[in-house]
């Protein structure tokens, strides 16, 4: 799979958690890519743009506006 176009961004709060974050590349058509910030050669999960949106707003819908999500 060809990444050479993703711009990859991490949360801007997530600059506090110690490292424990991920970084998504949205600005490719039909997927979105998502990896480890402290592992960004241990590979990439790839979603559609439909399944990371709705993933996204049932972490917003459970957890709130919280600094961090719980690790589990």
């Amino acid at each position: 799979m060809d990444m050479t176009d993703a711009r990859w961004r991490t949360a801007t709060r997530s600059s506090n958690n110690g490292g424990a974050c991920v970084e998504v590349a949205d600005n490719l058509p039909g997927r979105v890519l998502v990896r480890d910030s402290k592992d960004r050669d241990g590979g990439t999960l790839t979603f559609a743009p439909t399944a990371w949106a709705s993933f996204v707003q049932e972490v917003h819908t459970t957890f709130g506006d919280r600094q961090a999500v719980p690790q589990v």
